[in-house]
């Protein structure tokens, strides 16, 4: 039997509306209809055993950790990536821990990989109670760090994948410390998505001692090879801010969000939210200022909420900048933002 996402599919249909009825109150019911179709046609398109137990993994993965992220969605979070390696007589693990205690101080939790080095300082200078651990099973490290081990908010992943979409979907701001290979690909997976616009935007703050030249080399790399050779844009630096200062670090994060609040893409319009009116004046200015990131016969307009967003009633008091948007230049995007900020 072919079995159809769209309804169909006769007894079978009428079997699952009976089990999701006996379940009791399922939230959302099409969409859990279509994982359970889902799952099916897995079952008869897949034969080998394990790609259905990476499907299998992926779900339960991913439905713990909504489950566990689901009490907290109101608390702003900040990712903390870095050095596993990193001792605690080291400066950075000390950085990392002030960092982490005045990121709490400022009414943020954090998030890391839950493991030991730059991971476990953010931990201990938050505290316990502003913590999430994320981590995954490795063949040399079972256990989370001292701080997040036997917490509630401290999750296990097998899959590399699941955990890379909890750090990122999760956090409203990213802070990158020195460290290998793993740090390395997290800075470019969070890059990448809001380079391509597969990530709202959101501050990414690389964070080293003074006089330390690791993330400064970094970005001679990305400046001499990949800016000059065209594979990435001159405006793509916007995306991050590299300081040495705890303090300026935390402020970057505030200030982006000093009148930003969020976005939302609705059709061909980028609706952003801001926690304050933008003074009207200051319209002609960014319209001419940003008239690249505007589609032709486009506008940049002040605006309430869209009747698009009515499925977020929690936001519609929040006053918007509505811009026709090219769906492309998402380092210019953030700019805007930026923009918004200073005003």
């Amino acid at each position: 039997m072919e079995l159809r996402f769209t309804a169909g599919n006769g007894a079978v249909d009428t079997a699952i509306k009976e089990l999701i009825d006996r379940v009791g109150p399922i939230r959302h019911r099409a969409i859990v209809r279509e994982m359970i179709i889902a799952a099916l046609k897995a079952g008869q398109e897949n034969p080998e055993k394990a790609d259905l137990k990476i499907m299998c993994g992926t779900l339960k993965e991913m439905r713990y950790t909504a489950k566990v992220f689901g009490d907290y969605r109101g608390a702003r979070k900040i990712t903390v990536f870095g050095s596993a390696r990193t001792t605690p007589d080291h400066p950075l693990y000390r950085m990392a821990m002030e960092f982490g205690r005045k990121l709490a101080a400022a009414g943020f939790m954090v998030i890391t990989g839950g493991g030991p080095g730059i991971m476990q300082a953010a931990n201990e200078g938050a505290g316990l109670e502003n913590s999430f651990g994320v981590g995954i099973r490795l063949p040399f490290e079972q256990k989370s760090n001292p701080v997040m081990n036997g917490s509630p908010r401290d999750i296990m992943y097998k899959y590399f994948f699941n955990r890379k979409v909890a750090f990122l979907k999760e956090a409203c701001a990213v802070a990158l410390f020195p460290g290998g290979f793993g740090t390395l690909d997290e800075a470019m997976e969070a890059l990448t998505l809001l380079q391509t616009g597969k990530r709202y935007p959101l501050p990414v703050v690389l964070m080293d001692r003074p006089g330390d030249t690791y993330w400064s080399g970094w970005m001679d790399f990305m400046q001499d090879h990949l800016a000059s050779g065209g594979y990435i844009g001159p405006n793509d630096f916007a995306f991050f801010h590299h300081t040495h200062d705890v303090d300026e670090a935390v402020a970057a994060i505030n200030g982006f969000y000093r009148r930003y609040h969020s976005l939302r893409f609705v059709g061909g319009k980028a609706a952003i939210r801001m926690v304050s009116e933008l003074p009207a004046g200051f319209i002609a200015g960014l319209k001419r200022e940003f008239a690249d990131l505007i589609v032709d016969g486009g506008d940049m307009v002040l605006s309430g909420a869209l009747a698009q967003e009515c499925d977020e009633p929690g936001l519609a008091h929040l006053p918007r900048l509505v811009v026709d948007f090219n769906k492309k230049d998402f380092a210019r995007l953030r700019q805007l933002i930026d923009a918004i900020n200073s005003r």
